[in-house]
Order: structure tokens, then C-alpha cells, then sequence
């Protein structure tokens, strides 16, 4: 069994949730308080000295950063290529899913709402990052354009790490209706990601944590 160190209100956290219940992989769940320091702690320095969630450990081996860990998974446990092909086009549309996501989408979220909610003198929402955040679905709806899955016909790894993302959003309170394939696509991805259910507590877990303090 692998140990697995998170937090459930952490989006990245909640896409291996819900990738590693696809594949059928066990986790051994570590919750990881970091209000209390317990990322700080020794024995968690040991294993991640860079002391962010999440973080995996597979017998002698350890790795963090989710995207990282999302791929790690598909190539050591999948019992195939459907959630991540093997062809080299294919493969690359998913990689440049996860990169969007992590590089642009949730990057956006970071940049608008963390200010308002984890500084420690909180700041009025920025109308720049807000035009980030808008510009981030607009593209990923036209990126959606004629595809059933954000890399293609079948459901794959990028649907995981997206929803997560998405979903924090819509906890949160960012109105997306206008992003048509955007809606489209999340309302399949919630039927038919594994997990879901687990992923949608934690939102709700962050909600009830943090989102009290989002400024109007």
C-alpha cells in the first residue's frame, strides 16, 4: 500500500483521490494538518524536505508535486493506455492538459482568491487576475471545441486534474456558465470521473474552512 499525505480541501491533493481510485490503488491516507506544522515536522522533512502536500511514498521511494505524482501512477499502475495513451500525439495533448492546468488554470485561482483569503493582511480582489481567470476557461472552452473530454473522445488523466481545479471554482463561488463547452464537459467529467463524491466533500470541507473570509 502506499502512504499518501494531503489534505482533503487541497485541489491537487484531491485529483490522486480520485486518479488512484480509477486505477484501482489503495492509499494508505496520512492527513496532513498544516495550520498545526505538521509539515514542518521532522520526520515529515525526512521524507519531503521541500514539505508540501501532496506528497506519496511508494516502499523506498518518495515523490511530490501532484502533476508528478498523477503520471507516476499512470505509467507504474495502469493495466493500460486508456487513461493515458501511449501514443506520442495522444499523450502529448494530456501532458499539455496537465501543464495547462498547472502552469495557467489553477495558477489563475492562486493569483486572485489566495490573497483575499491566506494573506496575512487580506487584499480586495484584483481585477487583473480576475481577467487571468477568464481568459484561463475561455481557452480551455475552445480548446473543448468538438471533444467529448479535455484531451480528446475517452476520458484520460487530464479530466482528473481539471476537475479538481474546476471544482474548486465552483465552491468558490466563479460563475462559469458562459463557458458552454466548459459546463458541458464538467457536468460528463462529474458522472464519469471516479471520485467525484470524495472530491466534491472537500470542496465543500474548503468552503466551510476558508471561504467564509472571501471578501465580497
Amino acid at each position: 500500500m502506499l502512504d499518501f499525505y494531503y489534505m482533503l480541501y487541497s485541489a491537487p491533493c484531491r485529483s490522486i483521490l480520485m486518479f488512484a481510485q480509477a486505477l484501482g490503488v489503495e492509499l494508505n491516507k496520512k492527513q496532513v494538518d498544516l495550520d498545526a506544522g505538521d509539515h514542518l515536522k521532522p520526520e515529515f522533512l525526512k521524507i519531503n524536505p521541500q514539505h508540501t502536500i501532496p506528497t506519496l511514498v511508494d516502499g523506498d521511494f518518495a515523490l511530490w508535486e501532484s502533476r508528478a505524482i498523477l503520471l507516476y501512477l499512470a505509467e507504474t499502475y495502469s493495466k493500460d493506455d486508456a487513461l493515458y495513451p501511449k501514443d506520442p500525439k495522444h499523450r502529448a495533448v494530456v501532458n499539455h492538459r496537465l501543464f495547462f492546468d498547472l502552469g495557467t488554470w489553477y495558477q489563475s485561482y492562486v493569483y486572485y482568491y489566495y490573497p483575499q483569503l491566506f494573506d496575512d493582511v487580506k487584499k480586495p480582489a484584483d481585477a487583473d487576475h480576475l481577467k487571468r481567470i477568464d481568459a484561463a476557461f475561455a481557452a480551455f472552452n475552445t480548446l473543448l471545441e468538438g471533444l467529448n473530454y479535455a484531451a480528446g473522445d475517452k476520458l484520460t488523466l487530464a479530466d482528473f486534474a481539471l476537475l479538481a481545479t474546476v471544482s474548486t471554482f465552483e465552491v468558490t463561488g466563479y460563475d462559469f456558465s458562459q463557458f458552454a463547452n466548459v459546463s458541458r464537459w464538467y457536468e460528463t467529467a462529474k458522472k464519469e470521473v471516479p471520485g467525484w463524491e470524495e472530491n466534491w466533500e472537500g470542496c465543500l470541507y474548503y468552503k466551510k474552512l476558508y471561504l467564509s473570509e472571501l471578501q465580497a
